[in-house]
């Protein structure tokens, strides 16, 4: 649970901090003029779809709740930002780890949206649960052995109708225009 929490509070922050690594990365142990147009692309690109991702997965309810990301989160989210990590060394195998941060960021992107829909479903069903429940409810606490009173009250702990407020008087109000 730790080290889900972590990595809640850890994607918002590695919006920004990512980004500036690559750059940071690049003045270190890049070089040539070329990457550094390719730089130019690649930290805007890299800050959105950081803060797109955080987003769906700070967004979904069970991580409000519990402030933390579930493992499938914390798996793909760590291999992610260590592949960015490492792409901002700029070595011999820096192509291959942007690759692979490219492929992780989709993956990310996807997961995230899938355990969004999957757990606003699960809301949606508990919901409909117990609506249902208490629907079925319902008919039972209104239908007493006929204990209401002689006037045609409902019993004291039936539910009425919303527009019904138990009583005969009725008061019209007429609108005169001149």
């Amino acid at each position: 649970m730790l080290l889900r929490r972590a990595l809640y509070r850890w994607q918002m922050i590695a919006v920004v901090v990512l980004p500036v690594w690559l750059a940071v990365g690049w003045a270190v142990f890049g070089a040539g003029g070329w990457g550094t147009l390719g730089l130019v692309i690649v930290v805007p690109v890299a800050f959105v779809v950081l803060g797109i991702v955080a987003l769906l997965v700070g967004i979904r309810p069970t991580v409000r709740q519990q402030r933390a990301v579930s493992w499938t989160d914390a798996g793909v989210l760590t291999a992610w930002h260590l592949s960015i990590i490492a792409t901002g060394f700029y070595g011999a195998s820096a192509t291959l780890f942007g690759v692979l941060a490219i492929l992780l960021a989709i993956a990310a992107f996807w997961i995230a949206v899938w355990q969004l829909v999957t757990d606003g479903a699960n809301r949606v069903k508990a919901s409909m649960a117990e609506f249902e429940r208490l629907a079925a409810e319902r008919p039972q606490a209104s239908s007493g052995s006929g204990s209401g009173s002689s006037n045609g009250a409902p019993a004291p702990g039936a539910r009425r109708p919303p527009f019904d407020d138990g009583g005969d008087d009725v008061i019209i109000i007429h609108e005169v225009r001149e």
